[in-house]
């Protein structure tokens, strides 16, 4: 099972969480941010449905896959 990881950060004057280099919105208070990353990391406990999927690598090749909805990451917030 992958783990990702949300960390919550101060950002442009204000508060964010990001998953690797993907910043959310700026939030006013640290723990408007803290209770969005949380919220964030829940819904990648959810599962969904299997579904294709394409997408487009580094490279600009596409690519065909089956994503299965209830392979999901074990997420968390770490808070900076």
């Amino acid at each position: 099972m992958t783990k990702i990881h949300y960390l919550v950060v101060q950002h442009d004057g204000g508060w964010t969480y990001k998953l690797g280099d993907v910043m959310a919105e700026t939030f006013a208070t640290h723990d408007e941010a803290l209770a969005a990353a949380r919220s964030a990391a829940e819904r990648q406990h959810q599962g969904g449905e299997t579904v294709p999927i394409s997408w487009e690598d580094e490279n600009g090749v596409w690519h065909e896959e089956i994503a299965d909805g209830s392979d999901r990451p074990d997420a968390d917030v770490i808070d900076s």
